[in-house]
């Protein structure tokens, strides 16, 4: 693998060298970060703890892998600027274990409640079984008369219910049944 360096630049506010790389890689896969860290520390005369590359990346059917770097003047430095979620790519913190996902939970039974859906086939049928006895109701003729349905105890309904219901009523009232054109 060839490295050859694009770009760099000094920044001494952050104690940092940036820079910019292009490796060549023929007849070899796409070079790791790591692998990457150790030919910059070797190319820029530091060592592999204090280079954090930003990012690197490789063109489709080519040999090359383009990225950007950062040289440290210490371990400190750089872990005092960078942040964490590079410094964990770079391997150069430990990335943080969340306590609820390390901990077992209790709380979700796996496996048994599936296999208690799965010994149970006769539930399906009894939900299916009202649904094959409520037939839909024969439309009537246009010309013939409409059959209204009236509850038979109008005393169990609350007063909402029996507004809603005259009103239903008045409407039906109100509508003419089946105005037809006449033909000239």
């Amino acid at each position: 693998m060839q490295l050859e360096v694009l770009q760099r630049k000094e920044n001494p506010l952050l104690k940092r060298v940036e820079v910019t790389f292009k490796a060549t890689h023929k007849a070899e896969p796409t070079p790791t970060r790591d692998a990457l860290r150790a030919f910059l520390a070797k190319e820029l005369k530091a060592t592999k703890d204090i280079v954090v590359i930003d990012y690197q990346a490789s063109t489709f059917g080519r040999y090359e892998t383009v990225g950007a770097a950062k040289v440290y003047k210490s371990r400190e430095e750089a872990l005092a600027v960078e942040r964490k979620h590079i410094l964990v790519r770079n391997k150069l913190i430990e990335p943080e274990v969340k306590e609820k996902e390390a901990a077992p939970k209790p709380e979700k039974p796996a496996p048994a409640p599936r296999a208690e859906k799965a010994e149970k086939p006769g539930a399906p049928p009894k939900a299916e079984a009202p649904k094959a006895e409520a037939k839909p109701e024969a439309k009537p003729e246009k010309g013939a008369p409409r059959d209204e349905k009236k509850p038979a105890a109008k005393e169990d309904k609350k007063p909402a219910e029996k507004k809603e219901e005259k009103k239903e009523e008045k409407k039906a009232e109100k509508k003419p049944e089946g105005k037809k054109k006449e033909a000239k």
